[in-house]
């Protein structure tokens, strides 16, 4: 019993829960820390199932999503020019690569053998080893 009491003590302090007085603009703040966090997840998820690095759009909008809610957080409820500074503007870089993103998936190319997508500039499928297009003269 007492170890369910420490417990207790622990997830509320205060009267808080783990201590931290909650209002709409903290529960923001925190959605965009969870977000910052799981990006790393879901890229580690993708990179190790597929052996080798990869970064996933996921990742991409949780960046997204975490870099605006933390940046609405400082705005809104810190008014910290310094945090407000800090977030300003790393969303561009997460912007951009989801245009890159966007670019890249909508050039694929089918497999007129095997029908499996390939990059805009391979010559030859990965499943199957089809030529994909002729050759650039050289």
């Amino acid at each position: 019993m007492r170890d369910m009491d420490s417990l207790a003590h622990l997830l509320w302090h205060n009267g808080n829960f783990l201590g931290i007085e909650w209002n709409v603009w903290k529960a923001v703040g925190w959605g965009g820390n969870a977000a910052f966090f799981s990006r790393f997840m879901v890229q580690w998820y993708a990179s190790e199932r597929r052996k080798r690095v990869v970064v996933p759009a996921a990742f991409w909008w949780l960046s997204l999503a975490g870099s605006w809610m933390i940046l609405s957080y400082a705005v809104f409820y810190r008014r910290d020019s310094v945090f407000i500074f800090a977030n300003a503007f790393n969303w561009i870089p997460y912007l951009r690569n989801l245009m890159i993103h966007r670019r890249t998936e909508a050039a694929r190319q089918t497999c007129p053998a095997c029908g499996a997508l390939a990059h805009a500039e391979d010559n030859f499928c990965a499943r199957c080893g089809a030529a994909l297009r002729p050759p650039a003269a050289a």
